[in-house]
């Protein structure tokens, strides 16, 4: 069992869910320069995490059906965030507060484990990205993506990916038929 599933799992066996909430396609689950403590779960459905200049949108992330996601420097910091978070298409999400969490995870040795494993997995993943956007070509960061998460193909609308990817949707479309 995978460090997320397990999670899942305690959290579910230590009935600290906070609600469940329900989002159509475009509604934002957290505006940019809010505090949002927050850690979802998505049971169904897609969520982007990105921040907005003046100019355009810039995806950091998505969370998909059986993922965890937050604006984890506003959780971190309890501090307001740029970051959005926003449903791709129709999504269903659990809710846990900050408060309950901490709790949850200080009243058990494997669940503070847990996190930190899901913590260390996030910050070696994003690593991994900014490496790849640094040093890599558009056609090398396509493919590696493709490698390491080929569902967000399935997922996820083509803009956002070539958002993500950092590339015009002209670029990825060409990429996307060689």
């Amino acid at each position: 069992m995978n460090v997320i599933d397990r999670l899942k799992e305690k959290i579910d066996e230590a009935n600290i869910w906070g609600k469940s909430i329900s989002l159509q396609r475009a509604e934002l689950v957290k505006n940019g320069g809010t505090k949002d403590t927050n850690i979802y779960y998505v049971e169904s459905g897609c969520l982007r995490i990105f921040i907005e200049d003046e100019n355009e949108e810039h995806t950091i992330r998505f969370g998909y059906q059986g993922d965890f996601i937050a604006a984890l420097d506003s959780f971190i910091t309890d501090q307001s965030s740029p970051m959005c978070i926003e449903a791709l298409k129709k999504t269903k999400c659990r809710v846990i507060d900050k408060g309950a969490y901490i709790n949850f995870m200080h009243s058990d040795p494997e669940c503070k484990l847990l996190w930190e494993q899901l913590l260390q997995g996030l910050l070696v993943q994003q690593i991994e990205r900014e490496t790849d956007l640094l040093t890599s070509s558009p056609k090398s960061r396509y493919e590696r993506v493709l490698k390491r998460s080929p569902r967000l193909f399935q997922e996820v609308p083509n803009k956002y990916i070539a958002n993500y990817l950092r590339m015009t949707p002209e670029t990825f479309s060409r990429i996307q038929k060689s």
